[in-house]
């Protein structure tokens, strides 16, 4: 387990990470999500030992990283996929890290098969793409066959096959019983990926918990309706209904059921062509609750709320 209390870090003025407090259970995926600037990658490296917190600790089953008798067997981490030198190859790499705690060659062509590197193994890793350096990486976390492991995108830079194979490989590492610690910036992943959440926004927790309950508690239900007769329909529904016209001329409802809409339709004799219940996604419930924390944002128009 990691766990992390009053967990702070400055760097001079700056408050990257604000009095954390967080539990990462055994045997299940929880996803690490903020937007940039936002503190994870600092809260990583604390973890790993890489910075020193400013308060509070962090531990790993209880200890700190330096105070681990063989880290490599208990943690392994991608925080960056490029921290190799440009001029080893691969396997020199693997051997390299293998051999400070006593790892067998045997071990080092297993995980280069897992990560699915064994053709570009014996070729510098300058050349490497982004994509292979990140297999690089996840080979290099594996090696110690750790219980805890710890990794800051490693999707990015990966084609659709690659990114399948991290999810498919994450998600049997907890159902082994492993602590998983996963960050990325593909909600669509991460919805299919994570078993929970812990959301962080300007060095502070937002929120926490499994994937479903943090959607539900961040966005609104919304029903999407298509009539020929958008204003009998709006006068029909209720005072509390919000609806915004979409591009495609369609209705979207929040804060009523479909079955609510549909009988407000049916007694203003009002046809409807569409009544659809809309699934809330991870990325609006992501956009909602890290709406304070963008560090930048691009000018946008999201539609205009229907006065009724």
């Amino acid at each position: 387990m990691i766990e992390a209390q009053g967990l702070t870090k400055r760097y001079g003025p700056t408050l990257a990470v604000d009095r954390v407090d967080f539990q990462i259970h055994p045997g299940t995926v929880t996803g690490f999500l903020g937007p940039n600037g936002s503190g994870k990658s600092t809260t990583m490296r604390m973890i790993m030992g890489l910075d020193r917190p400013t308060a509070g600790s962090v531990t790993i089953d209880g200890k700190r990283y330096q105070d681990l008798r063989a880290p490599l067997h208990e943690v392994g981490a991608l925080l960056e996929a490029k921290a190799v030198h440009p001029g080893r190859s691969a396997r020199s790499h693997l051997r390299g890290l293998a051999a400070t705690h006593g790892i067998g060659r045997r071990r080092v062509d297993e995980v280069i098969e897992l990560t699915g590197i064994s053709k570009v193994a014996k070729k510098r890793v300058g050349g490497f793409s982004l994509g292979m350096g990140q297999r690089l990486g996840i080979a290099a976390a594996m090696l110690g066959d750790p219980k805890v492991l710890i990794l800051d995108e490693p999707v990015n830079g990966l084609d659709p096959e690659g990114v399948q194979w991290v999810r498919t490989l994450v998600r049997r590492l907890a159902d082994e019983g492993r602590t998983v610690f996963i960050s990325s910036h593909l909600m669509s992943e991460m919805s299919m990926t994570a078993d929970q959440l812990l959301v962080i926004g300007k060095g502070r927790i937002i929120t926490g918990g499994p994937v479903k309950d943090v959607i539900d508690a961040s966005v609104r239900p919304v029903v999407v309706v298509r009539t020929p007769h958008v204003d009998q329909l709006l006068a029909a529904l209720p005072p509390q209904a919000v609806a915004r016209r979409a591009e495609d001329g369609s209705l979207e409802v929040e804060d009523l059921s479909a079955p609510e809409i549909g009988a407000a339709a049916h007694h203003a004799g009002v046809e409807l062509h569409e009544l659809s219940p809309r699934s809330a996604s991870l990325e609006q419930a992501f956009m909602t609750l890290t709406h304070d924390s963008v560090e930048y944002r691009a000018g946008n128009d999201s539609g205009s709320e229907v006065t009724r």
